[in-house]
């Protein structure tokens, strides 16, 4: 089986799972690549609906991302924000101009009783996004993040707001009991010769969305590959590191493969961690050492076609 026929689904959240994401669209046919990502840090902010994953995972899909920070929208402008600001709205949140008209339409069709997965759909066919994007689910799921200084912390709030400062302890998704896979999920995961864990952190990305059980459950006997997002002990962006250090787990690629333990088959790590790719083999993972740094769109691709260079191995 060629790659090219491979039907695959990516579970993805943040930045480093956006560009594999767009990396895996690159290559394969629209129809033969699902993304389902994470709703957990879904927030309300302005009275507006703000949807974090999703949006970072659509822009950079659609080209339209930030390509400094890889959030947010390319030339953006700030004059809804300053304003605000000068209103004396909270200005911990940063939301551009583009951005905006993101939130507000999305916020309206919800209000009017429109599903997340439908209006999903429609902003991705206005952006010209092929592949088909999911939230994990239509319900409201909310990552709270338990810290030693402050106690509960809702996930934007500990993210952005505290900058992730404060000590964490645990996590929590309130509402996970009732969630329900977003229409499309079970059938794209039954449909898929494969499963890609993006390079998301593993904690606060890929665990909201394995936590809903239908979706465990479906993934159960699927080839699986995870990408570390940690490299050499360090995320590239986000808290993952700090927060397997504050766990007492000591942040490296082999603290990843160890979390997703047996739920995964194949496992991609950085070449200078290469030194642990026996260890991940002694789980009963299958390691691949390459480049995973995507400072470029060729690294995306080139990771991309590495991730299903090991899937080819798992499956065959």
């Amino acid at each position: 089986m060629t790659h090219h026929t491979l039907k695959i689904v990516a579970l993805a959240g943040g930045v480093g799972g956006a560009k594999l994401a767009d990396g895996l669209a690159r290559i394969l046919p629209p129809d033969n690549l699902t993304i389902i990502v994470n709703t957990g840090d879904d927030f309300e902010h302005w009275g507006l609906k703000i949807c974090p994953d999703l949006d970072t995972v659509c822009y950079t899909l659609a080209g339209l991302a930030n390509p400094e920070t890889g959030w947010g929208r390319a030339e953006e402008t700030w004059q809804v924000f300053e304003n605000m600001r000068q209103n004396g709205g909270a200005d911990w949140f940063r939301i551009g101009d583009k951005d905006v008209a993101t939130h507000l339409e999305r916020t309206r069709r919800l209000k009017e009783g429109q599903p997340l997965s439908q209006v999903t759909r429609d902003f991705c066919r206005a952006w010209g996004i092929q592949p088909t994007v999911l939230p994990m689910t239509d319900q409201s799921v909310a990552t709270i993040v338990d810290t030693v200084e402050q106690g509960e912390l809702a996930f934007q709030e500990y993210f952005v707001h505290k900058r992730c400062e404060p000590t964490v302890k645990g996590f929590r998704f309130d509402g996970i009991e009732q969630a329900e896979p977003a229409p499309g999920v079970l059938q794209a995961i039954r449909e898929a010769d494969a499963v890609v864990f993006c390079p998301s952190n593993p904690w606060v990305s890929v665990d909201p969305i394995l936590n809903i059980t239908r979706i465990r459950t479906a993934l159960a006997g699927k080839p699986v590959a995870a990408v570390s997002p940690i490299i050499g002990g360090k995320t590239v962006k986000g808290p993952a590191a700090k927060m397997f250090s504050e766990l007492g787990i000591e942040p490296s690629a082999l603290a990843v493969a160890r979390h997703y333990g047996e739920s995964i088959s194949g496992f991609v790590l950085d070449a200078v961690d290469a030194h642990l790719a026996d260890k991940i083999q002694e789980l009963g993972i299958r390691p691949l050492v390459v480049n995973t740094l995507m400072k470029t769109t060729s690294d995306r691709q080139l990771l991309a076609q590495d991730v299903l260079h090991l899937i080819e191995r798992v499956t065959a």
